[in-house]
């Protein structure tokens, strides 16, 4: 059926909704997608006129920066180069739009704002060293030069050697770490940070950077310097467990059918790679005589919990014990405080 008669097209390209900017030193990488219809779903045919800007808060309008002709419905990529006016200076907002003309240079209006920090970038971290420490790898850098202003200090750790050779299946298996992860954002003016977050036996490679952060509408921008050379580390654990503490030694008599003994517990320890327990003991030497000299009464395979039963033992002597903490890598903690006691005679 004829319809109502409809005003003709203006043949207006449909403005561009997903405009994104990211700054790389003094350039700026802009990424859109073009159109494939106009605004009144009719198809685009030949190249469409771009027109990119940007645009400060101080300024009066929106400067030109480029002016392209682009394929309808194609990924379109554009880098600006920041003149010296906006790559100096304190953070501030710089904000990019995109928009289409026709072929009488008519447009429907801008994209959505992409926006970037303009100003000067952040120095480069310099002296970035990594070392094994009981907590975890310690990372140094160089302090900022002094009349740059205050930044954050981005990490980013790299896993050189994913879990492969080994595959965790079943319902608690863990799932596999990134290989590349954001570790945190260091207060301004830090010069160190731990990464606890490792696992022994991987290789880990670490980048920083300094980090400038403004807050716009709710939103946080980011104006980064250079990334520092990669910096390599074999997360090797080289450091023992920590001594075992509250080690008591309490003596029983031969009661029952069973010889005399003494029982010893302590404190368990918390690290995460602990084997178990060496048990040392000594027998008290009379006054005047030297102290006996330490040998290990426990098994060759570690003693798993925090306690252990002794029964070589003689009635009326007396016994002094101590205790270590040994990981599964061999290392083996230094002895915990003494605890003695005598056995009961008969």
């Amino acid at each position: 059926m004829p319809g109502a008669p409809q005003p003709p097209s203006l043949n207006l390209p449909a403005p561009v909704n997903n405009l994104s900017a990211v700054r790389n030193g003094t350039q700026v990488v802009l990424a859109w997608t073009m159109p494939a219809k106009t605004t009144d779903k009719v198809q685009l045919k030949g190249k469409i006129a771009v027109r990119i800007c940007r645009n400060e808060p101080s300024a009066s309008g929106c400067t030109v920066a480029a002016s392209l002709q682009l394929t309808p419905g194609a990924d379109a990529a554009f880098n600006d180069t920041l003149p010296p006016t906006l790559s100096a200076g304190s953070p501030r907002v710089l904000t990019y739009f995109v928009e289409l003309d026709n072929r009488k240079g008519r447009s429907a209006g801008l994209s959505n704002g992409a926006q970037v920090l303009a100003g000067e970038a952040p120095p480069a971290v310099e002296n970035l060293t990594a070392e094994m420490s009981r907590g975890g790898v310690l990372l140094r850098w160089a302090p900022a030069p002094p009349q740059s202003s205050p930044v954050a200090v981005r990490l980013v750790r790299k896993l050189l050697t994913p879990p492969g050779g080994k595959t965790d299946k079943g319902p608690l298996a863990q799932p596999a770490k990134p290989l590349e992860q954001t570790l945190l954002v260091e207060a301004a003016g830090s010069d160190r940070a731990l990464d606890t977050n490792i696992r022994f036996g991987q290789t880990y490679e670490y980048r920083a950077q300094r980090v400038a952060r403004v807050a716009v509408d709710g939103a946080t921008l980011e104006l980064a310097g250079p990334p520092s050379l990669p910096l390599r580390i074999d997360a090797m654990n080289v450091f023992p467990p920590a001594a075992p503490t509250g080690l008591v030694a309490v003596a029983s008599a031969a009661a029952n059918g069973s010889g005399p003994s003494i029982d010893l517990s302590w404190l368990p320890n918390t690290e995460a790679d602990l084997a178990g327990y060496v048990v040392y003991r000594r027998e008290s030497p009379p006054e005047g005589q030297a102290a006996a000299p330490w040998r290990r009464v426990s098994p060759q395979e570690p003693v798993v919990g925090p306690a252990f039963h002794d029964t070589d033992v003689q009635p009326g002597r007396t016994y002094a014990y101590a205790v270590s903490a040994i990981d599964h890598e061999g290392h083996e903690s230094a002895r915990s405080a003494e605890a003695s006691d005598t056995v009961p005679g008969p």
